[in-house]
């Protein structure tokens, strides 16, 4: 049984606890967050320890694994101690919003051959990764071009757009990582930005919609539609595109029911409405392939190198809107 402590007892964190509890593989160990109320309700829930300070869990040499879902600019921080004391890492993303940080960490911890995961969980969506597996399978033949989809049904508030790092390291690199699942290493971004002259966009300098495409070494396209709002619920689609066809996994509603009547037809219920009821079974596919990369002895199909891929192409998308250009990237 894989003892894991979980580092941040928010909303993510309280996902992930339920992922670890639930898969039947692993056992909550500790839960660790700054707020000492927030790690005991959560640790009480499922019977493991609480503490305000990860240290008590890296040290305990009972503890197998990390999950850090605790905020951003701890992750480089909590990455580095816990690598240093051989604990397998499950990290959510970003690593950091910096570069700078990202290699530095990794510089420290690399000569301990270490396990880092990324959470990426949109790999792990069942529709995603069935388009996926059906495309490298080589049903649509070739794949010319990847379309994604992904529209918040509200914007984030104001103090959180203030320190995210922005919409394309914040929201579009889940959709950067997906580009890259689906079409390897890109080459070169473009693309275009609006606040929608919206007040808290302006104040934070952000961006309420953006439209990225990209290319990959065959020349493959790569097109990203992202929005901060959406009237009609949590838009999540995706679709590729190849010689022999195309493969398309649409929205989810919270049934398959649809109506025809004389005034619609093939009408369903709205798109659900929130990132968890969406991607639930998602996190927990990937904390089931986290613990089956440590059983098997390999590397996680998501590492920490793919995460920071995925912040080499929003970084290439800030520089596109701020310059007008298309931007060569390595390592993307």
């Amino acid at each position: 049984m894989l003892r894991v402590a979980l580092f941040g007892a928010g909303r993510i964190g309280q996902v992930h606890a339920r992922s670890i509890v639930e898969s039947g593989n692993a056992e909550l160990a500790w839960v660790c967050d700054p707020v000492e109320e927030a790690a005991t309700a959560l640790a009480g829930t499922y019977g493991a320890r609480a503490s305000r300070e990860p240290q008590d869990a890296i040290e305990d040499a009972r503890v197998d694994a990390v999950l850090i879902a605790s905020a951003t600019p701890t992750h480089t921080d909590l990455i580095r101690r816990s690598a240093l004391a051989d604990k397998k890492i499950l990290c959510e993303k970003p690593i950091d919003l910096d570069m700078a940080k990202i290699d530095a960490v990794w510089e420290d911890i690399k000569g301990r051959a270490p396990f880092v995961m990324l959470g990426f969980n949109r790999r792990f969506d069942p529709s995603f990764r069935e388009v996926n597996q059906r495309a490298k399978a080589g049903e649509i033949g070739t794949i010319r071009a990847l379309r994604v989809t992904s529209r918040d049904p509200q914007p984030p508030p104001a103090a959180y757009l203030a320190v995210s790092g922005g919409m394309f390291r914040d929201m579009t690199i889940h959709d950067f990582d997906m580009a890259r699942f689906f079409l390897g290493e890109i080459v070169d971004v473009s693309a275009v930005a609006s606040n929608d002259n919206l007040p808290d966009f302006i104040a934070a300098s952000d961006h309420a919609q953006a439209i990225v495409t990209m290319r990959n070494r065959q020349n493959a396209l790569c097109t990203i539609v992202n929005s901060r709002s959406c009237a009609y619920g949590y838009d999540q689609r995706l679709e590729a595109f190849g010689d022999l066809g195309a493969l398309e996994a649409g929205n989810w509603t919270a049934t398959t029911v649809r109506a025809s009547t004389a005034t619609q037809t093939e009408a369903a219920g709205p798109v659900l409405n929130f990132f968890l009821d969406r991607y639930l079974p998602a996190y927990k596919a990937e904390f089931a392939e986290f613990v089956a990369a440590i059983r098997e002895d390999r590397e996680p199909s998501v590492g920490f190198a793919d995460g920071r891929a995925a912040l080499v192409l929003a970084e290439a998308a800030i520089e596109s809107v701020a310059t007008g250009r298309v931007v060569a990237v390595t390592g993307g």
